[in-house]
This record gives structure tokens, C-alpha cells and sequence, in this order.
């Protein structure tokens, strides 16, 4: 009984100790020189004993470069913020590995949950050197619509500004797509985070005449929001934990089917939910329902699929593809455990395991995990789809969702549609990612333990897999709001069925 009760005191101080850390957080705390010093130290000796492709697109002399001459941007003390975007950021871009990026502190993020801070006011759609409004911030403001085209911002040009933010973000080889998106996606966070605040933005933009003007936008501020505050305060009345769970997977995957198109479309947002379970149960269902129905024309919407589970993406190949495959031709480490650094690494311990268990060490001098170089797999027989296949690809289509596009791309049945995908298409690493958590800062910086080179790679060029069929955004998309990869493979699917009809008509 008296272990018990000291068992239930230790973990209410651990309980209080962490709630009492979180309220008391400070974002605006500053770090010595000294002590970002001795995490970039850390850090760097990390990814230079353990990362496995630090010298894969940035060779050796050029990344110690890069270390050197961004170790001394620590001239002075910084915030967690600073230190974030202005150290570990530039850093994690210079490797051009997608799986390795910077997070900020679990006590930043749980500090920051509800809360809204002021920004650059417009949200944007970024292509190459394009920037086009999406959505204004400020709801009084009606002359910057849905679909203007800017040309700058605080007198720096659209295509100078994207240069610039994408130098802060991470990416496979040279496939710069995935960024587009991310930019895309949160415009006014990474402005704030890589440019800081201004009390007034100076844009340039072309209005509906042509005419290039300039107007002077003021920021965002969420606390004159009296429309933000009330959908706060709607947010905070949550519905059930279980529904929100529910609600969650159905928006991670969906199975629509449209009789009169004979056509099923299969929306696979990731491939790993946290309960793979239920992933896994969901695409047999699925083509279970598709066999059924005789379905002939099957859309996969793999435009938001960030990757995941590597079995989950290899039990919807197996019903796509007609050949054996293999996961990888090649899957490997470069060390065959994490010591010294274990405590500093998620789950070191298991990952250690992993590393001694699952892997051998070859000629190379490498540790290779042999099962997914050797295992092949066979296609499913049963509830097999042998009809038209458009796979809809785009920048945050990476990791494992790339794998499965490279073997299913060239299959004669199979066409893939939209634009390239952020995945490198040669390989990329990954399988076990954990964080690192710097010691002082506890920032975190995600290090993949495994080199995969995909199965009937094609030669390293740094690019993502290759759409069959590029569809890039345009400005009339944008300002309509239409989705032109859908809208354009299901104009392809009813030029087919009317062709199969005429074919049918005149056989008869």
C-alpha cells in the first residue's frame, strides 16, 4: 500500500510539474549564444555519425560548408522562434532530404494551441513565380479579392520573395512542388516566421484593369477580430472525443461511386492513421464494393498523401498492380545503433532494437534491412482491378505514396495525372524517422534512419515521380475555384465510355 501511495505522488508531481511548465512557457525567453551553440553542435554531430543520405544531394565539402557558415549566424542570443527559422531551418534545407525538418519545442505547441498572433494578412496560391489571393484575413478589406494577382510585397518581387522562403523549407533533391503547397497552405504563418511582423504591408498587385498598383495592407490582428473570437468560443463546446475520431478517418480516406460514369473514386489522404487497422480493413472493402459493382474506371486521389505505413501502401498496390514487386532494390542504414546519442533520439532504445534485429552489414560498409530488398509480393487475385486506373499526384504526394506511384507508373492500364510529385522519385529515406530533441532548446529535428533507393529506381536526378499527364494550377482555376485534375480525368472517362458505346453500337 505505501508503494502505491508513492507511486500515485510521483506521478501528480509529474502531472503538475508538466501542466505548471506549459502555463509558465515563455515564447519570448532568449537563449545564450552559447547554449544554441552547443545544440547546433549536437545536432550537427547527429546527422553527420547517423543520418544515412546527408551527402546525397549536397556533397561532403559543400555540407560541411554549410555547417560552418551557418553556425556563425549564432551571433547573438535568440528566441526558440529565431532559432528555429533561422538556424535549423536553413540547415535542414541544405540536406534535401524531405524527412528531415525542424519542429519547435512540445511546450511551444502546446503554448500555441487557440491561440492566433498577428501576420501578413493574405493567403496565397504559389506556383513557380506565380502568387495569387485565396482568402483575406482581414474581412473588411474588398479590394484585394479571391484571384488578384500580386506582384510584391514590401517591394520585394513574386518570384525574388518565393526564391527567398523556399531557401527556409525542406525537400527531396530538387522537387520543389511540395513547398509550392506548403506555401500555399499557411502563407501569412511562414511570411511571419521567416520575415517577422510589420505593422503595414506594401503589396503590389494587378488589378481587373491590368494595371500594376500598390496598396498598403495593415496586419492582421486577431484580437480586433470580433468574428474569430466568436468561432472560438464555438470551438471550445467540442462534440465527443469518439465522434471527432470518426470524423477524422472518414476525412482521411473516402470511397465514392458514380454509376452513371461507372467510375469509383478513391480518396486516400495518408497511409497511416495512427490505427493502420482500420486503413487496411477500409481498402479491402473498398475493392471489394468496386468488384462488385464491375466498376470499370477507378480514380486513387493521392494528391494530399504524405506517406505512412509502407505495408498499407503495399496492400493497395497489390490490387492495383499486375506484376510482382519488391518495396525497394535497395533499404539501409549507416550505423548499426545510435549510441552515443540514444537518450536523444524518440525511442532510441526501440530503434536500437530495430537497427540490430532487422538489419546486416554488407560490403558497402552499410547496414541494409533485407527484407524489403528481398520480399517480393504478388498481386491480389481475388477482388483484383484490371479496369482504368488514373492516379491524381501532386507536391505533398511523398514517401510512401511516391513508391506507389513509381511501381504502378507504366503499367498500360494505369495513368497518372496532375503534377509532380514532392516524393523523390529515385528514392528517398525514411521507414523509422524519430526526432531529436536538442537539449537545451528542446527543439526537434526529425532524423529518417533509413536510405531507400526505389524498387526499378530510375537514375538520381533530385526530381519527384513524373506525371503521365501534367496539369499545372492557372489563375482561372484559382479564381473560380475548380479542380481541374478531377474535372479533366472525368472528361477522360466519358470520352471512353462514349467511345466503348459507339465501339458496342457498331458490333451489334
Amino acid at each position: 500500500m505505501q508503494k502505491e501511495n508513492i507511486l500515485l505522488s510521483l506521478i501528480c508531481v509529474l502531472l503538475f510539474t508538466g501542466c505548471f511548465t506549459t502555463k509558465n512557457f515563455d515564447p519570448t525567453k532568449k537563449f545564450s549564444k552559447e547554449q544554441l551553440q552547443q545544440d547546433y553542435t549536437q545536432l550537427r554531430n547527429i546527422l553527420e555519425k547517423k543520418h544515412p543520405a546527408l551527402y546525397w544531394y549536397t556533397t561532403k565539402d559543400s555540407m560541411n560548408y554549410y555547417f560552418d557558415s551557418i553556425y556563425h549566424v549564432i551571433s547573438d542570443s535568440m528566441t526558440e522562434l529565431q532559432f528555429g527559422w533561422k538556424v535549423l531551418a536553413p540547415l535542414t534545407n541544405k540536406i534535401h532530404c524531405g524527412h528531415t525538418s525542424f519542429g519547435m519545442s512540445k511546450s511551444w505547441n502546446k503554448n500555441r494551441i487557440g491561440k492566433r498572433v498577428p501576420s501578413f494578412p493574405l493567403f496565397l496560391k504559389i506556383w513557380e513565380d506565380t502568387m495569387v489571393v485565396t482568402g483575406n484575413l482581414n474581412r473588411k478589406d474588398s479590394l484585394l479579392k479571391r484571384g488578384t494577382l500580386i506582384t510584391s510585397v514590401n517591394g520585394v518581387s513574386n518570384k525574388e520573395l518565393i526564391s527567398q522562403m523556399l531557401q527556409y523549407l525542406p525537400l527531396d533533391g530538387y522537387s520543389e512542388n511540395v513547398n509550392y503547397i506548403r506555401l500555399s497552405s499557411n502563407f501569412p504563418l511562414y511570411h511571419r516566421n521567416i520575415f517577422g511582423i510589420y505593422k503595414n504591408y506594401s503589396v503590389g498587385y494587378i488589378d481587373a484593369y491590368g494595371i500594376k498598383k500598390t496598396a498598403i495592407l495593415p496586419m492582421y490582428n486577431p484580437l480586433s477580430d470580433t468574428a474569430w473570437r466568436l468561432q472560438r468560443l464555438v470551438k471550445e463546446q467540442r462534440p465527443p472525443r469518439k465522434k471527432i475520431k470518426i470524423e477524422k478517418r472518414e476525412s482521411e480516406r473516402s470511397l465514392t461511386i458514380d454509376t452513371t460514369l461507372n467510375t469509383a473514386t478513391l480518396l486516400l489522404n495518408t497511409f497511416s492513421n495512427g490505427e493502420s487497422r482500420h486503413l487496411r480493413s477500409f481498402i479491402n472493402e473498398s475493392f471489394k464494393k468496386i468488384s462488385k459493382k464491375n466498376i470499370a474506371h477507378l480514380i486513387i486521389d493521392l494528391r494530399s498523401n504524405g506517406g505512412g505505413d509502407v505495408p498499407i501502401y503495399v496492400k493497395l498496390l497489390q490490387y492495383i498492380r499486375h506484376n510482382k514487386f519488391k518495396v525497394a532494390d535497395t533499404a539501409y542504414a549507416v550505423t548499426k545503433n545510435l549510441s552515443p546519442f540514444s537518450t536523444k533520439i524518440k525511442q532510441g532504445f526501440f530503434n536500437n532494437l530495430t537497427l540490430y534485429f532487422l538489419t546486416k552489414k554488407h560490403a558497402d560498409g552499410n547496414y541494409h534491412f533485407g527484407y524489403w530488398e528481398r520480399h517480393w509480393y504478388h498481386p491480389k487475385f481475388k477482388h483484383h482491378f484490371n479496369g482504368q486506373v488514373y492516379v491524381l499526384t501532386s507536391g505533398p504526394t511523398f514517401s510512401a505514396s511516391t513508391l506507389f506511384c513509381n511501381a504502378v507508373k507504366g503499367q498500360q492500364n494505369v495513368r497518372l495525372i496532375g503534377e509532380e510529385a514532392g516524393g523523390g522519385w529515385h528514392g528517398n529515406s525514411g521507414i523509422l524517422i524519430p526526432d531529436i530533441t536538442l537539449p537545451i532548446t528542446k527543439l526537434r529535428v526529425r532524423l529518417p534512419l533509413f536510405k531507400i533507393v526505389q524498387f526499378n529506381h530510375v537514375p538520381k536526378n533530385g526530381r519527384g515521380v513524373m506525371p503521365d499527364i501534367y496539369i499545372p494550377p492557372t489563375l482561372d482555376g484559382v479564381r473560380k475555384n475548380i479542380d481541374r485534375k478531377m474535372q479533366t480525368v472525368k472528361e477522360m472517362i466519358r470520352v471512353s465510355n462514349n467511345a466503348d458505346r459507339i465501339k458496342l453500337s457498331n458490333e451489334n
